[in-house]
Parts: C-alpha cells; sequence; structure tokens
C-alpha cells in the first residue's frame, strides 16, 4: 500500500482538536451561558461582554502566533496553549464572582490562541499548497462535527450541573490534546518531503520537482489593496457569527423549547459540517471569490431566518417548519463553507512565507468586529427584552460582505501588483543611493569639477 502523507496525519490530528474545541467551546459553550446567568443573576449583556472580551483578546494576541511558532514550533506552541486553555476551564468552573469570570476567559483566550486554531490551520497549511483547500476543509469540517456533541453537552449539564461538566471540559483538554500535539511539523522540506506529498523527483526521469508558489512578506502584504477589502467583509462575517454563542438563549426567548433548540444547534452544526466538507470538493475548482460571496449570502438568509422565529407578521405567525430549517442549514452552509474558504485564499493570494503571520493579522482585524457582536446583542435583549432587532439589524450588516467579496481583485493581479511595487521601490532605492554617492574619489561626497 502506499505510504499516507504525514501531512493527513497533522490534519487527523488537528481535526480532534478543533472538533473537541468546537463541542466545549466554539458551539458548546452556548450550553453554560443560560446556567451560568441564572446562577450569578448577572445580566445577559454582562455576561456576554466576558465573551466578547476573548473574541477582542484572541485579535490582539494572534498576529504574535504565526511568528512564535516560527520560532518555536508548532508542538511547543500547542502544548503551551493546550494545558492554559484546560486550566482555564477548571478555574472558571470554580468562579463566584463576574471578576473571576472575565479573569477565566482572558486565560482562556491566551490558551485557545496558542492552543487550537490559528496553529492547527498554520500547520496544515504548511503542508498543502494544491491540495491546500481539501486539507483546511477537512479540518475546519471537524469542528461541524463537533457541534453535534452540544445536545450532549446540554444533557450533561442537565444531569451534573454546569460546574462539574466545565471541570471535565477542562481535563479533557488536556486528554486530547496532548497525545495530538504530538504530531505537529513545521514544513514538510524539513523532513524530506514535499507539500501534497510530491515526489522530490519525478519518477522515471531523474529530474527534481519545483513548486511553483507565490511567497510575500507581510510588509508587502499589508500594502495591497485586496487584504484590506478582504479583511473587512470577513470582519462583517465575523461579528455575525460570533454571536453563534448567543442562539440557543435566543430560541430559548423566542418560545421554543430547550430540548428543541438544542436539537436545531446540532442541525447548524450539521450544515456547517456539510458546508466545510463540500467546499473541500469543490474549493480548487472554482473562483474562491464568487464561492466565499455566495456563503455570505446564505448566511444572510440563515440570521434572518432566526430573527423571525414565532415572528408574527401581518396577523401570521410563521411556522416554526419553515424558520428553523432555513436557519439551521442557512447559517450552517453559509458560516461553515466560508472558513476553509477565507483560508485557503490568503494561501493562494499570499503563499506560505508568512502564512501564520497573515492569518493572524486577519483575525486582529476581526477582533474588534467579533467582539462587537456578542455586547450589541447581549445589550439589545436587556434593553428591548428580545433577541429579535438585534438578529434582524445583524442579517442587514452582513449583505455588504457580498459586494465586497464579489469585487476583489485576481490572484494574478494582487500578485503582480506586489511585484510591480517592489521593483519600483527598488528602483528608488537604487536612485536614492546614486545621487548620494560622489562622481569621483575623495570629493568628500561632492560633485566633480
Amino acid at each position: 500500500m502506499p505510504r499516507i502523507f504525514y501531512g493527513w496525519w497533522i490534519v487527523a490530528a488537528g481535526g480532534v482538536v478543533q472538533g473537541y474545541a468546537a463541542a466545549t467551546f466554539w458551539r458548546g459553550f452556548t450550553a453554560f451561558f443560560n446556567p451560568i446567568v441564572a446562577t450569578f443573576g448577572w445580566s445577559s449583556g454582562a455576561t456576554a461582554a466576558a465573551l466578547s472580551l476573548q473574541r477582542g483578546e484572541g485579535g490582539m494576541i494572534s498576529p504574535f502566533v504565526g511568528t512564535i511558532i516560527g520560532r518555536f514550533g508548532p508542538r511547543r506552541v500547542m502544548s503551551f496553549g493546550i494545558f492554559v486553555t484546560g486550566l482555564s476551564f477548571i478555574l472558571m468552573s470554580q468562579m463566584t464572582s463576574l471578576w473571576q469570570f472575565y479573569l477565566a476567559m482572558t486565560l482562556l483566550t491566551v490558551g485557545m490562541s496558542f492552543g487550537t486554531f490559528i496553529v492547527l490551520v498554520t500547520t496544515v497549511g504548511n503542508w498543502f499548497i494544491q491540495k491546500r483547500s481539501r486539507a483546511l476543509a477537512i479540518l475546519m469540517a471537524c469542528t461541524g462535527v463537533g457541534g453535534f456533541l452540544v445536545p450532549v453537552l446540554v444533557g450533561a449539564i442537565d444531569v451534573w450541573g454546569w460546574r462539574d461538566v466545565m471541570f471535565g471540559v477542562g481535563v479533557g483538554y488536556w486528554v486530547v490534546g496532548f497525545p495530538a500535539m504530538l504530531f505537529m511539523r513545521t514544513r514538510p522540506e524539513d523532513y524530506g518531503q514535499l507539500p501534497d506529498g510530491l515526489l522530490l523527483e519525478e519518477e522515471g526521469t531523474g529530474r527534481r520537482t519545483v513548486i511553483r508558489e507565490v511567497n510575500f512578506g507581510v510588509r508587502q502584504v499589508l500594502k495591497t489593496r485586496f487584504f484590506w477589502q478582504f479583511s473587512i467583509a470577513l470582519s462583517l462575517g465575523q461579528m455575525v457569527s460570533s454571536t453563534n454563542l448567543l442562539h440557543l438563549p435566543a430560541l430559548d426567548d423566542f418560545g421554543i423549547s430547550l430540548g428543541l433548540a438544542a436539537g436545531v444547534i446540532a442541525a447548524v452544526a450539521a450544515g456547517d459540517f456539510i458546508g466545510r466538507l463540500g467546499i473541500g470538493v469543490i474549493g480548487d475548482r472554482f473562483d474562491k471569490r464568487h464561492l466565499i460571496a455566495i456563503s455570505f449570502m446564505v448566511q444572510t438568509v440563515g440570521v434572518f431566518a432566526l430573527s423571525l422565529t414565532n415572528a408574527e407578521i401581518l396577523g401570521v405567525t410563521l411556522p416554526l417548519a419553515l424558520t428553523l430549517p432555513i436557519f439551521a442549514m442557512g447559517f450552517g452552509l453559509g458560516f461553515g463553507s466560508s472558513i476553509p474558504l477565507r483560508l485557503a485564499m490568503l494561501g493562494e493570494y499570499f503563499g506560505r512565507r508568512s502564512y501564520g503571520s497573515i492569518i493572524g493579522i486577519t483575525s486582529t482585524v476581526s477582533a474588534g468586529f467579533a467582539a462587537i457582536g456578542p455586547i450589541f446583542v447581549g445589550v439589545s435583549f436587556d434593553i428591548l427584552d428580545t433577541y429579535r432587532p438585534a438578529f434582524l439589524l445583524l442579517g442587514v450588516i452582513l449583505i455588504a460582505a457580498v459586494p465586497m467579496t464579489l469585487t476583489l481583485e485576481r490572484p494574478e493581479r494582487v500578485a503582480a501588483k506586489i511585484r510591480m511595487a517592489d521593483r519600483k521601490r527598488s528602483a528608488a532605492r537604487t536612485a536614492t543611493k546614486a545621487a548620494a554617492s560622489p562622481d569621483t574619489p575623495g570629493q568628500g561626497g561632492q560633485t566633480g569639477r
């Protein structure tokens, strides 16, 4: 049997961690929200602000994660992150006041930043070029799989209470994360391999395989219009998706039973999984700009469906059989498919040279918007006593991301502009040096006569 390319083992190990993180935090923390509020009597706005703090702090840390991975390697970075993440959940299970909740969330931010998403995406992205969309789609699909476990988490909290379950979640991060960490490697070239499992020499020819890819640095990337237009579009999507931790409380507010609401969240996870995995099949065959625009359109429909759940329009209450499936599939498919696309696009446009740092900077740009989302929804509920207007407005905002992605420049044009700008800067530096140097030696920098 042919030997399995080591990059796929990295995808598998990273997928286990991503799935567990989704089940317990990215998707699953919504199950802890109402029990925590009920225990301490905190307002929804104050509790959601802690989640926003986590998003914002994560954005500030993200740009440094790629650089640290390059210096210390993904294995060391991930081991630190996994330890801190597990510890933060254990401490959170023992909290008795709001400031302790905020402190635990701050610690969780550090752990998540160094132990999950960015380090895994960066490592996988470094091991694939031609199959990058497929590899990232499989990795991110594991996040969708983790979402299926939200009903299990809800049931566990009902039986054992949120404190015991949260303590167990923290220990679980160590049980799952430390073995997965051992599979991490920086680049295939460091181990005598090539990206995508290509052979160093073409069989039967004796010729060495040539890898063609763009490789731009952070400074070059930050000077492109594409990067900022793309980052702002993603930020709008991130502001909407960051409120997913409030979906369960929102459905409860709209009169949906806890059991049915948990099932809907699981259906969102199913749509998320289908979207992430499906985009791995078509992501390398079609223009990614068009695909991500479609993703935002589908997600917008899902957000509107959530805001209209059990709503009365012209004296008629919209049936749940209409709004709930549209919300679950629309939000799930739209959000899920957008994640591998955005990660693959950054690699396609800018290469592996500074991939981790670029992802981190993109996350920083999005962090401010992501921090606004939960606070806005939580405070809106405290004021209006309903989640409906907040989600309706978020759907309107998300529409703006569609034209922004459709009008992005093609990768070839962006690369050509970067190279042209580099040549102009090089020519300018050469001209400056020539103008500053003397025409004849020994003239003290003055021109000869």
